[in-house]
């Protein structure tokens, strides 16, 4: 599908998608006349008071500047080149990256705010998730028979699991219940065991940005959104920023066995993050993450809508200790790490027949927002329709080494 001449594309606008406030950091692709040094590539961007400014000069990868002790002081201190208003430039990567290759555009384009960065993930952190991943699996990914084990589940817990603390010895009594029940999971281990589920996204440099196409697979039928709030971690473990996320999912294959998890999660443009990382700064903190409200609205071609939020007040692991459960004596991130915290809720509004629930379809429009982070908005299409995943690490090299010369 043509997926520039739908009217979910070309109806949005993007007035709303990044606060007026904070210091971010992002990338962009700039095309020769606008690079620095002249050459077309990614580029380390900053934004602050609505305006971008190139941050090159000082910095090669986002994943550079994240490794400093401050990273605020770092751009202060740093020379900046206006690239002017980041409207047009969120504007820009709207128009210009749907159904098109980055490097194909003629005017800037924001990439993901992430570059050398591992892409880590936390599952099952939310009551709500945890229920739905244990649809899933009960049901072998068969979306028509979880409305039926969905309420089962719910009798049979009767809200029990709210409020619990992983590992606790509420919990380990929680659990023996449920074994006693019938009804325990591998879901139910990492959500309420003392041991988080953590899993690796996806690829250094594979991840898309606002404005660009997410992926589902074309044989999927049972797949969606998992909006989710990313952190931006040094090689030290030091939290230094906050984005949105999209950790988009195939319900179905993870279903079908956990060993499809890898099948399930990384896929072409099946994770989104963006627009920018927020720094923390004087105004905006970790305090602020997890105080946070988190929205997500879908926009199909076919008139269809689903709107939903919650809150990051629900989940159950503090973001502190899930970073503590990824990174430290046990395993080292030289280049940092983002690390999705989980989401917060499965849309399950029905999508056609009743008690099919929800599934993507083409050209759905997919906007994760939170008041502080702004909006992400990405448009679906399936796998192997997206412009290919080319610009990895042997590019980034190459691309240093022209720079170098230049």
């Amino acid at each position: 599908m043509k997926l520039d001449t739908l009217s979910t594309v070309t109806d949005f606008r993007c007035d709303d998608c990044l606060p007026d406030e904070g210091l971010w950091v992002g990338r962009a692709w700039l095309p020769a006349p606008l690079a620095y040094k002249g050459l077309a590539g990614p580029h380390v961007v900053g934004v602050e008071n609505s305006d971008v400014f190139d941050l090159s000069e000082r910095f090669l990868t986002v994943s550079e500047l994240l490794a400093t002790d401050d990273p605020v002081a770092a751009i202060r201190s740093a020379p900046r080149r206006s690239l002017g208003d980041v409207k047009t430039l969120l504007s820009n990567s709207l128009f210009q990256r749907v159904g098109k290759s980055v490097d194909a555009t003629a005017s800037p384009a924001l990439l993901s705010p992430t570059d050398l960065a591992a892409v880590k993930a936390c599952g099952v952190t939310f009551v709500r998730s945890l229920l739905e991943r244990v649809i899933e699996e009960r049901t072998r990914g068969d979306r028509t028979k979880a409305d039926e084990l969905r309420r089962l589940i719910l009798d049979t817990l009767g809200g029990s699991l709210k409020d619990v603390d992983p590992g606790s010895e509420r919990a380990m009594a929680l659990k023996a219940r449920l074994q006693d029940e019938g009804i325990w999971s591998q879901y139910l281990e990492v959500g309420i065991g003392p041991d988080a589920e953590v899993f690796t996204k996806n690829q250094p440099t594979a991840a898309v940005g606002f404005g660009a196409q997410i992926g589902v697979l074309a044989d999927s039928a049972w797949n969606n959104p998992e909006p989710e709030i990313v952190l931006a971690v040094s090689p030290t473990g030091r939290i230094q920023g906050a984005a949105l996320g999209n950790d988009v999912n195939l319900r179905d294959y993870e279903g079908r066995s956990a060993l499809l998890l890898g099948e399930a999660k990384d896929q072409n443009g099946s994770c989104a993050i963006g627009p920018f990382i927020r720094l923390f700064d004087g105004d905006f903190a970790l305090a602020d993450v997890e105080r946070a409200d988190v929205s997500l609205r879908v926009v199909g071609a076919d008139g269809f809508e689903l709107a939903d939020s919650s809150r990051m007040t629900e989940i159950s692991r503090s973001p502190e200790s899930l970073v503590a459960q990824v990174c430290g004596a046990n395993h080292q991130y030289p280049d940092g790490f983002m690390l999705f915290l989980g989401t917060m809720f499965a849309p399950t509004k029905d999508r056609g027949a009743a008690g099919q629930g929800f599934t993507h379809h083409v050209g759905d429009r997919v906007e994760i927002a939170s008041p502080r982070l702004g909006r992400l908005v990405n448009w679906v299409n399936h796998c192997d329709q997206l412009p290919p995943w080319t610009f990895g690490l042997r590019a980034y090299l190459e691309f240093a080494r022209r720079r170098e010369r230049a």
